[in-house]
């Protein structure tokens, strides 16, 4: 499988949808969320997508979506998305990958995100990615499940020799 990651466009609102809500059985976005996220919030949306092969069509494997705020150094992972027929493949890992260099990119020290507390497969990515728990929140999503508030801190994109 051939796949291309690349920076969300507006067309592709449709197939995030379908992703997002064949991905999650709560908390999800709803169409008009996510056509927010591309169009209008201060943010990047970031996709894996499988290459078209033979007579199968290409379709998105995977998003996440950072978000930032004016003058602030930290960045939010604010969705991350991986197609469950591909989980455990490494995408989830190079998508993570990019989406932090994009944040390093636009000058983020710190890396926030929230996961709920049951979700094994992602807490387990998130700390081999280098992110740490730092806080507890009881209650947190649509069901009652807790979850964790996780950070990573950045290193700068480009460290340039001094002299």
């Amino acid at each position: 499988m051939t796949t291309t990651l690349r920076q969300a466009r507006g067309q592709d609102l449709d197939a995030l949808h379908r992703l997002e809500q064949g991905a999650f059985e709560g908390d999800r976005f709803t169409r008009r969320q996510l056509w927010h996220l591309l169009n209008r919030a201060h943010a990047e949306t970031w996709v894996i997508e499988r290459e078209p092969e033979g007579d199968a069509p290409g379709r998105l494997l995977g998003y996440g979506t950072l978000l930032f705020r004016h003058g602030s150094r930290r960045a939010r992972l604010y969705s991350f998305c991986v197609h469950p027929e591909v989980r455990g493949s490494g995408l989830g890992r190079h998508l993570l990958e990019t989406l932090e260099a994009a944040a390093r990119a636009r000058d983020s020290e710190r890396l926030g995100l929230e996961v709920r507390a049951d979700n094994r497969v992602a807490l387990g990515l998130y700390r081999r990615m280098g992110f740490r728990l730092e806080r507890w929140l009881p209650d947190y999503y649509e069901d009652g499940c807790a979850g964790w508030q996780m950070v990573k801190e950045l290193e700068a994109a480009a460290l340039a020799p001094r002299g």
